[in-house]
Parts: structure tokens; sequence; C-alpha cells
């Protein structure tokens, strides 16, 4: 299967290494420093459930080169959805599938807009990992999970394909026909982790250790499943319940990627998570206080800084 990864960083970088390692047709498109690296030592995985190196790996920065692709891992920070959508064009053939493993519940609607409806899969991706250093990806934790489905619930041959693909290379992989209830599902849990996490600059297992914070948490998550609910989306009735149980089961050393994001001075995705939230609720008469809070909390370092002088 020839797969393209759009997207480079921890969740492009770990699945997509997963899949190389195990003899897949795979290029990676990623830039700058990273490219070089990949490029000069190939892609290294600093994993959890186990350390390798994709020796003599594909990758470029530019998609023309690559070819058609049967599948397209689409795994660009949320801001980048449509520029990097642009850029994957060439990429696209007759049966290619794009699937998004963003942040967010509004990706596969942009992706749909720039590359046709047909083209693009929902997906998820339960996995903590960002880029360490150039060509060098970082898995923590546990849990290294995709979950991904045609938008119309078909099982389709292309889906089906992939998902072979994946259990192939060892990757904990799941074939959904509600894919829009399980990005949801993601959705109001990492909303609360990326959200809370970041606003009080702590890993998952303070905010979840002190009764205040824990509440907060529980609080956005029972704000996104309302507003999710709303929009005709279909959701258990003890989602939240379970997502607070699943949180729990995790290390307490765990970072979202947002709040990595804002200790290394980068751009965060809160407008397309907590804000995403607030906006949409309004548009369905939802209110959602908490994540209107951390959105607007956090929105003065959306565009990112440089980071303090280290002190002397």
């Amino acid at each position: 299967m020839k797969i393209a990864v759009m997207g480079t960083g921890g969740v492009g970088g770990y699945f997509g290494g997963r899949l190389a390692a195990r003899g897949e047709d795979v290029t990676f498109i990623a830039r700058g420093s990273h490219l070089q690296a990949i490029q000069d030592r190939g892609l290294t995985v600093r994993s959890t459930l186990g350390d390798f190196t994709v020796v003599g790996a594909q990758a470029t920065d530019d998609p023309s080169r690559v070819g058609t692709a049967d599948v397209v891992l689409f795994c660009v920070k949320a801001w980048d959805t449509r520029s990097a959508a642009e850029h994957t064009r060439p990429l696209v053939g007759e049966g290619t599938a794009v699937i998004s493993f963003q942040n967010g519940v509004e990706n596969e609607d942009v992706l749909a807009t720039v590359l046709g409806s047909t083209h693009v899969l929902g997906g998820l991706a339960y996995v903590t990992s960002t880029i360490a250093s150039p060509g060098v990806i970082e898995q923590r934790g546990e849990t290294a999970r995709i979950v991904f489905g045609e938008l119309d619930g078909r099982e389709s041959p292309r889906a089906q394909g992939f998902l072979a693909a994946c259990r192939g290379a060892g990757i904990n992989a799941e074939l959904s026909r509600d894919i829009a209830g399980a990005i949801w599902t993601k959705f109001l849990y990492i909303c609360a982790f990326s959200g809370v996490c970041t606003l009080t600059r702590q890993p998952l297992g303070p905010v979840l250790a002190d009764p205040d914070t824990r509440d907060l948490f529980v609080t956005c998550m029972n704000e996104v499943a309302a507003v999710a609910r709303a929009r005709g989306v279909r959701l258990a009735d003890d989602v939240v319940s379970r997502q607070l149980a699943l949180a729990d089961s995790y290390g307490a050393a765990l970072k979202p990627s947002m709040l990595v994001d804002l200790e290394r001075g980068n751009r965060l995705e809160a407008e397309w998570l907590n804000g995403a939230v607030a906006r949409l609720g309004r548009q369905a008469g939802v209110e959602a206080p908490v994540n209107r809070f951390i959105f607007t909390a956090l929105k003065l370092l959306a565009e990112g800084q440089s980071p303090p002088p280290a002190a002397t």
C-alpha cells in the first residue's frame, strides 16, 4: 500500500513510522531541519511500546514528487488544514483516501471543500507523542491507538485495506461505522485534557487529583457533549464518565501537545478546540462558559511567543 504522511509530527511520525518499519511504502512530508534529519539519518521513534528507526526513510517537502497515494495520513495542526489540503492535491488520485488524524471537529469539512468529499475519511488518534528533536519522535504512555472510517459509515475496501496494513504493522486500529460520534467522543476528552492542563500548566495527574480542577475537567467535557448532541451527533449516555475513567487510567505525567507547544513558545490549537466549542455552541443555542473561559485565557498566547530567557 502506498501511503503518504502529510505532517510528520508526533502523530504522523509515530503511526507512519510504524507502517514504514513493517515494510509499507510510506513517504513522509516534512520540512526544515526535521526533514533534513529524516533524509540524513532516517526517522527514529522512541516509544514506551518499543523503539525503532526507519533507515532510509522516504521524505520530501514536495508532494508532487511522490505521485498519487492509496492513503494519505493527514496529520497537520488544525490551523494548517486548508493550506496543507491544497498541497495534498498531487497525492490524490481517483480512489485515494485522505484520513484526518487531527484534533478538532471541523477538519473533515475543510478537506472535503478542497479535495472533494469522496476522498475524505474521518479519524482520530489516541496517542501522546511529539517531535523530541529533528528526525526523532517520542511517544509516551501505554496508549497508541487510531480509529477511522468513511463519513457515511460504509466499510469500504480502501478502509478495510488500510486497517489490514495497520494491524500488520502492530498498530492498535479500529474501523468505525460512526466516525462522527467517535471524533466527538475523543473531542470532549481532548478539549478537557488540552484545555485544563494548558490553562493550569500542569500534567494530567495533578489536574485530576485536585477536586476543583477535576470538576473543571468534567464540566468542560459535559459542555462539549451538550454541543455535540445539539448538533445531532449521537453520543453514549455515559460518554463523560467513560472518558473520565479513561483519563484516570493514563499516566500522571502525561502532557497534552498544546501544553508542550505552550512551553516551547509554539502556536496553540486553542481556537480549534475550546474556542470551537464556544463558537459551535453559540450557533446551536448552547452555552459553554468553561470552554469559552479557557479559550479566552489562552487567546493572547495562541500565536506563540519566544520562551523566557534562561536564568543566569
